[in-house]
């Protein structure tokens, strides 16, 4: 059983933001499920299908970044997640624009969504760190995540969401090095 956690703020204002890539990637992956309609749960939408026979639970908690982490605990606490068995999606300053890594464990960089999930499940799961760039000054980081992408950037976070979703199946069998090998497209 396998948990895969979009990272976003809720709300049609922050639909194409930066920080919400983790809520963009999971809207792709929906898509690939049979059922996609979702239920609200945990303090979040919920949706739950099978691929190669191993349960998967796709969430987006209805509260904003900074707060995510009261909503995936619910989820985690309910369901008993194992931590390698949790994938949290993410954007992620500290790696150039569309890089795509996976790292377990480790600090939340800054990350007020992570932070709030450390506080709350501890920092034992897997994190999908998608690369937004910085903005050069940290005092513009703020900004930065809350801006939307260019139409260019866009068209490239989309091919990336569209290349996690494809190969969704060596990450579940934590084949990470052949599934970051997959979704590269830069």
């Amino acid at each position: 059983m396998f948990a895969l956690i979009g990272l976003g703020n809720p709300g049609e204002k922050y639909l194409n933001t930066r920080h919400n890539i983790g809520y963009l990637a999971l809207d792709e992956i929906i898509k690939k499920f049979e059922n996609s309609e979702s239920i609200n749960k945990f303090s979040g939408q919920l949706w739950s299908d099978k691929i190669n026979n191993k349960k998967i639970y796709a969430f987006k908690s209805n509260s904003f970044m900074n707060d995510s982490g009261i909503a995936v605990s619910k989820l985690v606490t309910f369901h008993k997640f194992e931590p390698e068995n949790i994938y949290v999606i993410h954007d992620d300053l500290d790696l150039d624009f569309g890089k795509v890594r996976i790292k377990f464990a480790g600090s939340a960089a800054g990350h007020n969504g992570l932070k709030s999930i450390d506080e709350r499940i501890g920092k034992n799961y897997f994190r999908v760190r998608i690369g937004i760039g910085h903005p050069g000054d940290k005092d513009r980081v703020l900004k930065y995540v809350l801006s939307n992408f260019s139409k260019k950037e866009i068209e490239v976070m989309s091919q990336i969401c569209i290349n996690i979703t494809t190969n969704l199946d060596y990450l579940i069998s934590q084949e990470h090095s052949t599934f970051l090998n997959k979704i590269k497209i830069i």
